[in-house]
């Protein structure tokens, strides 16, 4: 670290402490040339997630725009904020496995798949907006899909408990 008052690169760390509420590190410092002290902060470089779209075009993740679309499906619907925050928070993490860029598909399809597991109108809402249905026969479709699942799952449910 460079001394703000002689240019030094020689010094040393007198005491770290974090900073309440960040990720960020208050460093005290001496330098060991004119042995005035200074003090520093350190906080880690944020990568920034590029999503990109179908049509080729990139941008910035935005975890408010994946909110709003969670919330916006779950409007009047027994899904709390917290699970709703639990599930941005949970497709967040998964795509930050994606180094630097991820396709919007993949957070489409992650965001598809919590809320099936939550609620299926909310999952119903999301998905006509998702797969920009066109007429009723894709609700049709996309319901007699659910409902197959849904009774495998009850069927297995059933199964288990003799």
């Amino acid at each position: 670290m460079k001394c703000p008052f002689c240019g030094s690169f020689e010094g040393q760390v007198l005491d770290s402490r974090p900073i309440e509420h960040t990720s960020a590190i208050r460093r005290r410092r001496q330098c060991n040339q004119c042995k005035k002290r200074y003090t520093t902060y350190e906080k880690p470089e944020e990568v920034i997630m590029m999503v990109i779209k179908s049509d080729g075009r990139r941008e910035p993740f935005d975890r408010k725009k994946l909110w709003k679309a969670v919330a916006r499906a779950c409007v009047k619907r027994p899904v709390s904020t917290e699970t709703m925050e639990k599930i941005v928070s949970e497709i967040e993490s998964e795509v930050s496995d994606y180094i630097m860029e991820v396709p919007s598909a993949v957070i489409g399809q992650k965001t598809l798949q919590k809320l099936l597991d939550i609620d299926t109108v909310a999952y119903i809402r999301f998905a006509s907006v998702y797969n920009k249905f066109a007429d009723i026969s894709d609700f049709m479709d996309e319901l007699k899909k659910i409902k197959k699942e849904h009774d495998k799952k009850k069927e297995t449910k059933t199964k288990t408990k003799r």
